[in-house]
């Protein structure tokens, strides 16, 4: 069970975890060890409540395809259990920024004393700027 937040877990079995030769420099062993993980989590197949489902097929997220499958590459470490583990940590991290309830926008508005003192300030500039022309005689 990969432990997203106290109270969700979402279970192993739902992930598609599968090795894949890691890109960039390394060496011989580069092109010998399949050690970068690829992580695909369906995210309308899982077993997560329905709204942190819509919640995470509405984020604007490149790594979630048209079909709503979370597709991720682990490749930071030289190990395939470190990249395995890091894939896991990555998911759960992006899972729980979900279960924040983003809150709703409150509109403000100018205060009648604050568009009294513009209008005023705006007077005086245009009253100021009348007396700089030139005197017709």
């Amino acid at each position: 069970m990969i432990e997203v937040s106290p109270t969700l877990r979402i279970d192993e079995a739902e992930v598609d975890m599968t090795a894949i030769r890691a890109q960039g420099a390394g060496g011989q062993n580069v092109n010998k060890v399949n050690s970068a993980i690829h992580l695909r989590f369906d995210i309308p197949g899982s077993s997560l409540p329905d709204n942190i489902k819509t919640r995470l097929l509405d984020k604007k997220d490149t790594r979630v395809t048209a079909e709503g499958v979370f597709v991720l590459k682990a490749q930071n470490f030289r190990t395939q259990e470190q990249n395995r583990l890091d894939a896991q940590n990555r998911l759960a991290e992006w899972v729980a920024s979900a279960l924040v309830v983003k809150k709703k926008r409150k509109p403000t508005r100018i205060s009648k004393g604050a568009q009294a003192r513009r209008k005023e300030n705006k007077r005086q500039q245009s009253r100021q700027k009348a007396l700089r022309k030139k005197v017709d005689i």
